[in-house]
């Protein structure tokens, strides 16, 4: 438990530098470690909401959340991601799911980032809200907030500046994480949640611990180039060591 709860530190401290919950990236790692599959998504989607809730309080006190439009886009994802944790699977196409999850992250974290809006936004930035909704079922299905994939296609389609995208982002992970672990739960009842979070304190603490670091240091030292390259090695890495253990 002491190597896995130094690995969530880590985890949390990297993704919460470049404004994201870890949720995918902590479901690999509890894979690997031989944890029921079935509780994954329990623990990872907690840790989720540990790490950005308070990111989303740091947001709104400084307010640059765009709160209509992020809600608007959190709309359809949010019931989608209950929906997706109600969904049963079966153990091989979950990991499969998660270890192609993890790459997708890794890739679209070495997407460029725009730190003010330059152009108006485009065409297809309008369709968003609809865009999210399978996102979101993906989220709440194996156990993440999906802001990881959303954040990317709000850059390509400019659909507002750096800063209002990481706000959304935050939101979305903190939503869908709820909205998914409500699903999980009625999936597979109180008593999982119960056991899942029980053998889960010290992970709990040390993504708490972790995040707020992490918000620190992409604050005041870390570049956020770096920051978001080591990020991606880590979660190629992980969703690689995952698909290839199949």
């Amino acid at each position: 438990m002491p190597f896995l709860a130094a690995a969530f530190f880590v985890t949390a401290l990297l993704y919460a530098a470049v404004g994201f919950g870890g949720g995918s990236t902590y479901a690999a790692l509890l894979a690997l470690w031989g944890v029921d599959y079935r509780l994954l998504p329990l623990i990872a989607l907690a840790c989720n909401i540990v790490v950005v809730a308070g990111g989303t309080i740091r947001f709104a006190r400084a307010k640059v959340t765009p709160w209509r439009d992020a809600l608007l886009v959190t709309a359809l994802a949010a019931p989608a991601a209950f929906l997706g944790g109600l969904t049963p699977i079966a153990r091989d196409a979950f990991m499969v799911l998660l270890g192609a999850s993890l790459l997708l992250t890794g890739l679209t974290m070495l997407i460029p980032v725009r730190e003010n809006a330059v152009a108006e936004p485009g065409r297809i930035a309008r369709y968003m809200p609809i865009i999210a909704a399978p996102l979101g079922y993906l989220a709440g299905l194996v156990g993440i907030g999906g802001g990881i994939f959303l954040a990317p296609l709000l850059h390509l389609t400019r659909w507002r500046d750096a800063r209002a995208i990481a706000a959304t982002a935050s939101l979305f992970i903190l939503i869908n994480s709820l909205f998914g672990l409500a699903g999980q739960m009625l999936k597979h009842g109180p008593h999982a949640f119960g056991q899942a979070i029980s053998g889960a304190l010290p992970l709990l603490i040390a993504v708490a611990i972790g995040g707020q670091i992490g918000s620190l240091l992409a604050i005041r030292f870390l570049p956020q180039r770096a920051i978001r390259w080591l990020t991606a090695a880590l979660v190629i890495w992980v969703g690689g060591r995952l698909l290839l253990g199949l």
